[in-house]
């Protein structure tokens, strides 16, 4: 049995890979609470951060899913151990700078480097194995800062931990440039372009599902007036739409584009790769916002609150403007003066704490509306051209 996905059978996401993705249902559940309980500069940083860890955790097992066949016995092993790892590491996440930073360090670094090992193997005689043998290298240098770090503690895990993300998230962007391999190009990177469009699609719909989660919990423990079943309201609406914005028309448009592309895999390192960070990390934004506002949606609005409910909306359309970009080659002007009201309404939020927060996500909630409107009409007048 060929362990690669050139002879998989079944459906383009396996059974297995959305069971695995359910770990990534808590980590982004221990992001969100760890945004909430920190609400400063600090503690948005360290959020962010530990985002861009799991995501990258996550992203990889992906790409290895696309390469090989994940109903492979030995590619199913390996995903059981790394939901194994990715639950550690994710629960370590409240404390990864602090207590359980050495925790989080080897289970991540288990992770990285324990699925290369066993896929380069795999792919030993394939033109694959040297790419994945430039990738254990990078993840092996980023390792010793990794580790060096949870050790140290303090200052320098900071410190070492930056450098060993920025090893981590360089790496593609250098080829995999490996001693006595030299440097792989995205060319080389034969993806299933439906398959990687569908993982990251599926990935948007788990941190909308945190977003869900967490309105209606808020909602539970929350007053029962009318003013908070309004405010829950337009926070779930406002989920929908960030669906709408993204699964309406873009999404399987820019599945046909890379499932047709010459380069898909540039496409799947631009375009799914790094392009989603900013429409993940507004989601969970988005999230924390809401239990803001539906913990209390009247009276004034705090800093940490304006810039969480509309924060949120911008870090989301940014990222879907550069996915755009990226896919189509073509900047969406819609989206950037719908970034351009939004910005204006945090400085108007900052400066006037009069202003409610249901106020504030009612805003959101029209941009992305509008955003989604925009999209529709423009599609239809596109269609219509040839036509006329």
């Amino acid at each position: 049995m060929s362990v690669l996905r050139l002879h998989a059978e079944g459906p383009r996401v396996a059974p297995f890979e959305l069971f695995f993705d359910l770990v990534f249902v808590f980590a982004v559940t221990q992001l969100s609470h760890l945004l909430l309980e920190h609400p400063t500069a600090g503690g948005a940083l360290q959020t962010l951060f530990l985002m861009l860890a799991v995501w990258w955790a996550w992203m990889y097992t992906a790409w290895t899913t696309n390469f090989c066949d994940p109903n492979h016995p030995v590619i199913r092993l390996t995903l059981a151990g790394l939901m194994l790892a990715s639950l550690v590491m994710a629960a370590a996440v409240p404390e990864a700078f602090g207590d359980r930073a050495i925790w989080f360090a080897c289970a991540y670094v288990a992770i990285q480097i324990g699925r290369t090992i066993v896929v380069a193997l795999l792919t030993r005689g394939h033109a694959l194995q040297r790419v994945f043998l430039g990738v254990g290298f990078w993840f092996a240098l980023s390792a010793v800062f990794w580790i060096a770090g949870a050790i140290l503690g303090g200052t320098a895990q900071a410190a070492l931990w930056v450098v060993a993300l920025l090893i981590d998230y360089g790496a593609p962007a250098a080829g995999f440039r490996t001693p006595g391999l030299g440097r792989s190009t995205t060319t080389e990177w034969t993806i299933d372009g439906g398959h990687m469009a569908e993982r990251c699609q599926l990935f948007v719909i788990i941190a909308l599902g945190e977003s869900i989660l967490v309105t209606g919990t808020t909602l539970a423990d929350a007053k029962t007036d009318a003013l908070t079943f309004v405010a829950f309201a337009v926070c779930l609406l406002g989920s929908i739409a960030m669906w709408w914005v993204y699964f309406d028309l873009t999404a399987d448009l820019a599945a046909e584009r890379i499932e047709s592309s010459d380069d898909p895999g540039r496409l799947g390192r631009s375009a799914y790769t790094y392009m989603h960070i900013p429409m993940v990390a507004g989601i969970i934004v988005s999230a924390v916002g809401d239990e803001l506002v539906i913990a209390h949606p009247g009276g004034h609005s705090s800093p940490w609150t304006v810039l969480m409910a509309l924060g949120g909306p911008v870090l989301y359309l940014a990222g879907h403007t550069m996915f755009k970009r990226a896919v189509f080659g073509a900047l969406s002007t819609g989206r950037i003066v719908a970034i351009g009201v939004l910005c204006a309404m945090v400085v108007v939020g900052l400066l006037v704490p009069a202003v409610p927060p249901l106020a504030l996500t009612v805003v959101g909630l029209l941009v992305l509306a509008g955003v989604a409107v925009w999209d529709t009409r423009v599609f239809r007048h596109s269609q219509a051209e040839p036509v006329t």
